[in-house]
């Protein structure tokens, strides 16, 4: 096991990963922005450098910074969390040729399963379900224009390098393709520095449901149940639950086995995740690979019992992960995780920074709250709104949802704008408790 890691990030997921690590008995490293200098990670953590002013492009995103802080201090390995440069190979890459420990997958399966279009090759190649697409980049909107009228509309135009719904486009018939594929480009290449894009044929009215992974060096890989993620606005998730309302016991064993088929044909080790759309016939096919932990991690420990972060450093540090053994995993009791972010809903959910006059944080069975911020904090202008994840737990959904309802009218927020009431509205909307949303569920609801 390690000494000591640095802790490459900020906020929520940073104090998350320290606990973890003090769990271990492992000492930690902070670094930080000058604008998050007096946040709770950084006073948490053993030791904690600064890296930068406040833009993360002069802080969170600078290799060489990071990596000297963690030469300095003696850290043995880097935890990446999400976000920054969590999915960035030359990073990963970085970290080995000055002898740290990328607490994560090689650069090479970064690289291979974060370029959407070399991702569907190799699900292709391994018999893993995924969506009729392209043969790889699209390179002109002639070849666009060819895919669509084979496939037939709808598709969707996706970039090649990211996530986050940037570099995607909806194309519903043949006079919208033309400019959907030029903003695309432009949005992936502004984003990503990467303008290349393939295409999908679109799938109507899906749910997101994604299957959790570990693997390690002894050839152990678990598939940790899944999660539906299909409440999104803009292609980003805003709550998430485990395990998904729509699969039986037969259709998660097949979902988690073809989890575990393209986790072996890349060779993968530590965590990540599969990505899958549901249709509404029950077929599902391979979306994309997140190369990472998940800010929906919660969920999938809180039905499986499997701290996903401990086990993260354990492979990292070259031991056998503690679950090898456990087989095939079925979920205990149902799990709702809500992001609570400084943002107005109201307002087409525009972000609130600004200082939190008032907190009183949710509590009792079932209830769990990762935060990394208090009454007299500020939210900062500069990085993502999350203020905290509110996560529940019940033996049944019922219990889970009768849990969520009494956990956001106790978690009070002050001085700032926040998601808590639109989840409340979410609870009381009839397709959500039967468990029926898709990822049309904001449209259709009207709830913007």
């Amino acid at each position: 096991m390690f000494d000591k890691i640095l802790v490459a990030n900020r906020g929520e997921v940073a104090l998350r990963v320290m606990r973890a690590a003090r769990e271990l008995g492992v000492k930690t490293v902070a670094v930080y922005s000058e604008a998050d200098r007096d946040t709770l990670p950084v006073r948490y953590a053993d030791e904690a450098v600064c890296i930068g002013p406040a833009p993360a492009g002069r802080s969170y995103l600078v290799m060489s910074n990071i990596i000297a802080a963690a030469k300095n201090t003696g850290a043995q390995a880097i935890h990446p969390g999400y976000g920054f440069l969590a999915e960035n190979a030359d990073f990963a890459r970085a970290c080995a040729d000055n002898d740290l420990v990328f607490i994560g997958p090689s650069p090479e399966c970064i690289e291979r399963m974060g370029n959407k279009a070399a991702a569907r090759e190799t699900m292709n190649s391994c018999m893993v379900p995924t969506v009729p697409g392209s043969d790889g980049v699209v390179e002109t909107v002639e070849e666009a224009r060819a895919f669509a009228e084979r496939v037939e509309y709808p598709v969707l135009i996706k970039a090649s390098a990211g996530g986050g719904g940037k570099g995607m486009r909806e194309v519903h018939a043949p006079e919208e393709l033309e400019g959907a594929f030029a903003a695309a480009k432009a949005e992936a290449l502004a984003a990503f520095g990467n303008g290349d894009v393939y295409l999908e044929k679109l799938v109507l009215r899906p749910r997101h449901v994604e299957v959790q992974i570990l693997a390690d060096d002894f050839g152990n890989v678990a598939a940790l149940c899944e999660r539906d993620c299909s409440i999104q606005r803009r292609h980003q998730k805003l709550l998430e639950e485990a395990p998904s309302p729509a699969l039986d016991d037969l259709l998660r064993r097949d979902m988690m086995n073809a989890a575990i088929k393209a986790v072996r044909a890349v060779d993968y080790r530590n965590a990540g995740t599969i990505e899958f759309l549901l249709d509404e016939r029950g077929k599902f096919y391979f979306m994309e690979m997140n190369t990472r932990v998940q800010v929906e991690h919660p969920v999938t420990e809180q039905i499986t019992g499997v701290d996903i972060i401990k086990e993260q450093i354990r492979i990292a540090a070259g031991e056998e992960m503690t679950c090898a053994d456990h087989g095939p995993f079925s979920p205990y009791g149902h799990a709702i995780e809500f992001r609570i972010n400084a943002e107005d809903p109201d307002e087409g959910f525009r972000p609130c920074p600004g200082k939190i006059t008032r907190m009183d944080i949710p509590g009792g069975p079932g209830v769990r709250v990762e935060s990394y911020i208090g009454a007299g904090d500020s939210i900062s202008p500069y990085y993502d709104s999350m203020v905290a994840k509110l996560i529940v737990w019940g033996a049944t959904r019922d219990e889970a949802l009768s849990r969520a309802r009494r956990a956001l009218a106790e978690f009070r927020i002050e001085g700032i704008k926040t998601t808590i009431p639109f989840h409340q509205k979410v609870l009381d909307v009839d397709i959500f408790q039967q468990g029926q949303a898709r990822t049309d569920f904001i449209e259709i609801t009207g709830l913007l």
